[in-house]
């Protein structure tokens, strides 16, 4: 009788966020698979794995960073090597996903870039694709196989409760988060408010009403990414001028590109919480940011997928983003 193969995991990174590699495959107990990542002069990238991956289930994690259109033509070459490899099967682990702002045409003759980014990596080979809080919800159906959408609410909230705040209120920079702003509410069991705001422009933002009560509230602005913080700026200077006493922030992304350092040290908020899904360069990080670690929550995932137990479970059942 022939002995039945045992399923082998392995996991790989890319160069976009090798640390965030190195920490997942220590939460599992095992080291990075080897692979030779090269840049030629004339800007072409070279993939080679040094391990065999015959048969094997692969994860590889590469997050986009900056800059952003090589690393995810790194990532795409990564999973066609892999597959060409004969992996039995290929998950790409990105934290952060790239292009996720663009899921939708609001102009006419402009590309829907999410969702091509979406089929360069089914095209590619990648039969999984494991992300965190995407920027909006519905890119999970720009991918026809499976697509876990992990969410560092959690996470993010549990540090809110240690900080034992009073007279908390949850705040939602625009009505295109208050979904997630009522994920904090529930977890915390505190009130919600909410911004209405315009953007005249890319990267801009400005508010015209705040809808609840802040007065005398410690404000904590809850979002899925920072950016140029020119939306995370104005509005906290909103919440101060409306009455609260203290303004704080969380997001799960913290891009924190352009004039972003500047602006936050210049603001009235007291803290801004986010994890490390990005990697943050030292000379983009004001004083007055905290980074928590999510490869715990991406080491269980995998462990989930390679194992085929419920992922969603991990985030309470059907409390999935």
């Amino acid at each position: 009788m022939k002995e039945v193969t045992r399923k082998k995991l392995m996991i790989f990174s890319g160069r976009s966020y090798p640390e965030l590699g190195r920490q997942i495959a220590g939460h599992l107990g095992i080291s990075l698979g080897k692979v030779d990542l090269k840049t030629f002069s004339n800007g072409e990238l070279y993939v080679r794995y040094e391990d065999s991956v015959r048969g094997c289930d692969a994860f590889v994690v590469q997050t986009c960073s900056e800059p952003i259109n090589r690393n995810i033509m790194e990532l795409l070459l990564m999973i066609d090597a892999l597959e060409r490899a004969s992996a039995k099967r290929i998950s790409a682990v990105v934290p952060y996903y790239g292009y996720s702002r663009q899921d939708k045409k609001t102009l006419a003759r402009e590309p829907i870039s999410a969702r091509l980014v979406a089929d360069l990596l089914a095209v590619a080979g990648a039969d999984r694709v494991l992300t965190m809080d995407l920027h909006a919800g519905q890119i999970q159906g720009f991918f026809s196989g499976p697509m876990d959408h992990l969410t560092a609410v959690p996470l993010l909230a549990s540090h809110i409760s240690r900080q034992n705040f009073q007279d908390l209120v949850i705040v939602s920079p625009d009505a295109g988060r208050v979904k997630m702003a009522d994920k904090y509410t529930d977890y915390l069991g505190v009130p919600m408010a909410i911004l209405h705001k315009r953007r005249p422009g890319h990267n801009q933002a400005e508010v015209l009403h705040v809808i609840g009560e802040v007065e005398g509230k410690t404000a904590v602005l809850v979002d899925d990414m920072i950016d140029t913080a020119g939306t995370l700026v104005t509005s906290s200077d909103a919440l101060i001028k409306a009455g609260a006493a203290e303004v704080y922030a969380c997001a799960t992304h913290g891009v924190f590109s352009g004039p972003a350092k500047e602006r936050l040290d210049a603001s009235p908020l007291k803290k801004v919480v986010v994890t490390d899904t990005l990697p943050i360069p030292e000379e983009r990080l004001s004083e007055k940011v905290e980074v928590l670690s999510i490869a715990s929550i991406f080491a269980n995932t995998i462990a989930s997928v390679f194992k085929d137990e419920s992922v969603s479970e991990l985030f309470g059942g059907d409390n999935m983003p």
